[in-house]
């Protein structure tokens, strides 16, 4: 049989399809124009594709890029509130470092950050603020709604940008406003994504202001359906969990965020939910927005399976950003978007079971390349298109001497 052209070969000890299948020993993905082209034995590879590069990767395990489903690289949504271009790059650089190719930012600066996402190659899904208080994007939820619109315009046909609802503070946001954005959502086939049930709090706001929890208040408004992702999700009871099911939303679960802010872990049929996504939150910590810690604490509940929760950040993320067509698991047709691990460290020895290893012991000290549609992003441990050291130095320029920013 004659050799086939490619872009990129990518030779692996192991790959992680993330459709079904188990691991695969010694097995060689394709990639031409950006997109996975085949999935076969090494030597079987060798004999069919004439590559242009050649990736051999002796110990390592070849798997979809992770998919961190909420994030904010931009901190607060105050009016006061300024874009910090410095800190947001250093957030993404985090995402990239930990095999992140693809986040959906929540904030109040999306323009800002899809022309970053672009620059760096990076895939993402930019939520467009709804809110009724002011910030740096718009005064009113009128202006929120048509910048909104616009710059989904502007990314309609972009390859690697998308764009999904992303109302702040729910409680505040009027019935009229959200049955507007039903409209839109429906109207676009839009997705949506907003925080609820995020504590006792906030579900006391609702009962005060709308006189129902936040779950039944979006299912009077035509809200609660497949098209809308709940983050956060901490306070959910047995009958909201139900009434999730029943409309079948996703959730999207920022484990680390909810402990560090003292609200504990979601119920467990939350940990357990069909469509589950992982975020960081990123408002939390900073620039450290590694989906391996919350892999692990998802990973971490009674009963729970370590490749459930690997599939949580990669083809659950996906789904729930409505991009499960394009990414999220190495089939043919799909963006060549590639997580490559490092398993031959003294962390995941012997190699008994390198999934569960990775779930367990998995880190950004152990993710060596990044790629996403084809492109490498991070290439043995080196950031191919960032100059680390250069912003590194820009941002320690800016500390005084008692460590606060300048």
């Amino acid at each position: 049989m004659p050799q086939a052209p490619s872009d990129t070969n990518i030779e692996a000890r192991w790959l992680a399809p993330m459709t079904g299948e188990g691991l695969l020993a010694h097995h060689t993905l394709v990639i031409r124009d950006g997109r996975i082209v085949d999935v076969l034995p090494s030597d079987e590879a060798a004999r069919r594709y004439q590559p242009r590069v050649l990736v051999e990767r002796s110990s390592h395990l070849l798997l979809p890029g992770l998919v961190n489903a909420r994030t904010s690289c931009t901190g607060g949504a105050e009016p006061g509130a300024h874009f910090d271009p410095e800190a947001a790059l250093a957030s993404i650089a985090s995402l990239v470092r930990s095999g992140t190719t693809c986040f959906c930012e929540v904030g109040c600066f999306p323009s800002e950050v899809a022309r970053l996402a672009v620059g760096q190659g990076l895939r993402a899904a930019i939520g467009l603020p709804v809110a009724r208080h002011p910030s740096p994007w718009a005064q009113d939820p009128g202006e929120y709604l048509s910048r909104g619109l616009r710059l989904r315009d502007e990314y309609k046909s972009h390859p690697s940008i998308s764009t999904l609802f992303a109302p702040i503070r729910p409680a505040e946001i009027d019935d009229a406003t959200f049955a507007r954005l039903s409209t839109l959502v429906n109207e676009l086939d839009a997705g949506i994504m907003v925080a609820l049930h995020e504590s006792e709090e906030e579900i006391g706001r609702s009962l005060s202001c709308h006189g129902v929890r936040q779950l039944e208040r979006l299912e009077r408004l035509g809200l609660l359906t497949p098209a809308l992702t709940a983050s956060h999700a901490l306070a959910l009871d047995a009958r909201d969990l139900a009434l999730a099911e029943r409309a079948g939303i996703g959730l999207t679960l920022c484990l680390s965020a909810g402990l560090l802010r003292g609200m504990g872990l979601p119920a467990p049929a939350a940990l357990a939910a069909k469509r589950l996504s992982l975020g960081t939150d990123g408002a939390t910590f900073g620039a450290g927005q590694s989906l391996w810690t919350e892999i692990r604490l998802l990973a971490l509940r009674p009963a729970a399976d370590p490749l459930a929760a690997l599939l949580a950040a990669t083809r659950g993320g996906a789904a729930n950003l409505n991009l499960d067509a394009e990414i999220g698991s190495l089939e043919p047709g799909k963006w060549a978007d590639l997580c490559c691990v490092d398993l031959g460290g003294p962390a995941t020895q012997p190699w008994t079971d390198p999934l569960r290893q990775l779930v367990f012991s998995g880190g950004r000290d152990l993710v060596s390349d990044v790629w996403v549609a084809g492109r490498p992003l991070l290439s043995e441990g080196e950031f191919t298109r960032l100059d680390w050291p250069q912003l590194a130095a820009r941002l320690r320029s800016r500390q005084t001497v008692n460590g606060e920013t300048a």
